[in-house]
């Protein structure tokens, strides 16, 4: 595979207006009073920097002329600075990483308030677009993109500061220096050899350090993918280890860790061209100034300690120019990050679009004025636009009990699309107006946490009495559960999945709504104990709709109506088929 060429400037300005509308949030003022205050200890800092440089120079100074009374007051005059220069670090740290974590948290609150609205969650799986890993985008990019950013602000702010400060104090310093056979001389020559310096480095370094930036994105994605994988795997062990297939999970596991060892080899070599390079640079920093400068001290023109002044200006002022250079890894990390979290950012904001602006193909959810579930001119189509049914008309009124069968993909298809997750299709679904909806899958969800949390959810614990939870445990079949209401455990790999389907079916009668859709939740029972559950749920939801996707006809006795939906047998899409089909749709 190709290496993934650097995120366009386009995606860093989207990011910047994404995340830059913290500056403006609720809490804006104290937001604001933090980046005046690192401003401020920045700028402290700077101060600090000059001084300590001619502390340097009156120390040479001293020592040149053995000055004891001197040193002592040059001593005390350093703890003074020694002291000053922790206090405003420690403070600046703590300003900086408080700021770090409160822009992290509010950016993902707000990826996160996209990402669980309307089930985009889920429907991100069924569009394309760049947003694989949406967890790991959230919690680790943005932590990295908004981690660096303001730690390469504030180093450019600094850097910033110094190239102003040490440019005068290198001008002051430096005097001028004859062209030999001339009357010409150059002032401030130190100045100018610092940014031809300078310059030359951050342009050798960032055209040895281009492939670095495309190495480092190609690795974090697959950093991502492998994390991914052995999170899969983790949740699936069970399945895993019944059917032995951990020789294959190993093997996929291997496959993806070569991807990450290759993309580490690309940017190892990314690497180094330009850390060879940063070194000898660094290297030569502090001794060029010093030879070059030189011939003027052994002339007499300066002291030795404008000498060192001279030379630690210098490396002051090339290294502030040199800040691009010195920040290129971290650069290109920090514009991978961006480019993921905003890719992600993008593709739900085309989620909301559509579903805020309805288009022919796509389903019309809304509430209804009344009592009743309709459905009017529905077609159910997969993501890729492959027609599953149409047209469909359907009404059902309160308290009605509805057995749905037929080819599971449509089914299951029609489920989802009156719970809002599948928007695939075209047509209107209203839903009853006012009525509390409940959606029982097959395999319930169970939250990490104590048993009566898991029977509460998606309420707090304690939302319902114990008198409450005991009568549900009692009539889905689990009495036995009763004593675990406070423990804490994994409670969908410690149950089998008849005792979680149990739980649900004991939630589903705390909640008690008046309208359940209900998708193949007994099917884990047997004959026996499935009637026995279904009869369980049509008398203890007296007066409840209870619309039920199940395919054994042992069932059917307790349902007034049955609909049998078929699949559409052609290849027909939405985009290219002018008239509808006859709906596959049968009601015995």
């Amino acid at each position: 595979m190709a290496p993934a060429s650097p995120p366009p400037p386009r995606l860093t300005w989207q990011f910047l207006r994404l995340a830059g509308a913290y500056w403006n949030c609720e809490r804006r003022w104290t937001v604001r009073a933090a980046v005046l205050l690192l401003v401020a200890l920045t700028q402290a800092q700077v101060g600090l920097a000059i001084w300590i440089s001619y502390w340097h120079r009156e120390l040479f100074d001293v020592l040149e002329a053995r000055s004891l009374r001197d040193l002592v007051w040059l001593i005390a005059t350093f703890l003074l600075i020694f002291v000053l220069t922790m206090l405003v670090t420690a403070l600046h740290l703590h300003v900086k990483r408080w700021l770090q974590l409160d822009w992290r948290r509010w950016l993902t609150d707000r990826l996160l308030d996209q990402w669980m609205a309307h089930a985009r969650h889920y429907q991100l799986q069924f569009t394309s677009g760049e947003h694989d890993n949406p967890d790991g985008r959230i919690a680790e990019d943005i932590r990295i993109a908004t981690e660096t950013a303001i730690a390469l602000a504030l180093s450019l702010l600094y850097s910033l500061l110094i190239l102003g400060s040490f440019i005068d104090i290198l001008l002051d310093v430096s005097g001028s220096l004859p062209i030999p056979g001339t009357s010409l001389v150059v002032p401030g020559y130190l100045v100018l050899l610092a940014f031809l310096y300078a310059g030359g480095g951050t342009v050798f370094g960032l055209l040895l350090g281009r492939p670095l930036i495309r190495a480092t994105n190609r690795l974090q994605t697959v950093e991502a993918n492998l994390r991914f994988g052995l999170a899969r795997a983790r949740e699936n062990s069970e399945a895993i280890a019944l059917m032995h297939g951990e020789e294959i999970e190993h093997r996929q596991a291997d496959r993806l860790f070569a991807d990450v060892g290759q993309g580490w080899n690309r940017q190892t070599l990314g690497y180094l061209g330009i850390v060879s390079f940063s070194t000898g640079y660094g290297t030569l920093l502090p001794v060029f100034p010093i030879l070059v400068a030189a011939p003027q001290f052994i002339a007499g023109g300066m002291t030795l300690g404008v000498l060192m002044q001279a030379a630690q200006a210098f490396q002051r002022l090339t290294s502030a120019l040199s800040w691009p250079i010195d920040n290129l890894g971290e650069l290109a990390k920090c514009r991978a990050s961006v480019d993921r979290v905003v890719s992600l950012y993008n593709d739900m904001l085309l989620l909301e679009e559509r579903a805020d602006n309805p288009v022919e193909h796509r389903i019309d959810l809304r509430r209804s004025q009344g009592d009743t579930l309709t459905l009017r001119n529905l077609s159910l189509a997969n993501p890729d636009g492959r027609v599953l049914l149409e047209p469909l008309d359907l009404s059902i009124q309160r308290g009605e009990r509805v057995l749905i069968s037929g080819d599971p993909t449509v089914t299951i298809a029609l489920f989802k699309a009156v719970a809002g997750l599948w928007p695939w299709g075209h047509g209107e679904i209203e839903l009853p107006a006012g009525q509390s909806i409940v959606f029982l899958p097959q395999r319930p969800f169970l939250p990490d946490g104590t048993l009566q949390a898991a029977l509460s959810y998606p309420h707090p614990a304690g939302h319902f009495g114990h008198a409450q939870i005991l009568h549900a445990l009692d009539c889905a079949g689990i009495p036995w559960l009763a004593p675990r209401l406070e423990d804490s455990d994994d409670w969908d790999r410690v149950l089998p999945l008849r005792a979680q389907q149990r739980i649900g079916i004991a939630r589903l009668l705390l909640h008690h709504p008046a309208w359940v859709f209900i998708e193949e939740a007994t099917d884990a029972f047997d004959v026996q104990g499935e009637e026995c559950m279904t009869e369980v749920l049509h008398r203890e939801l007296l007066g409840s709709t209870l619309l039920t996707i199940s395919f054994h006809r042992t069932l059917e006795h307790f349902y007034t109506r049955r609909l049998v939906l078929d699949r559409l047998c052609e290849d027909k899409y939405l985009n290219c088929s002018p008239e509808p089909a006859p709906c596959a749709l049968r009601e015995p």
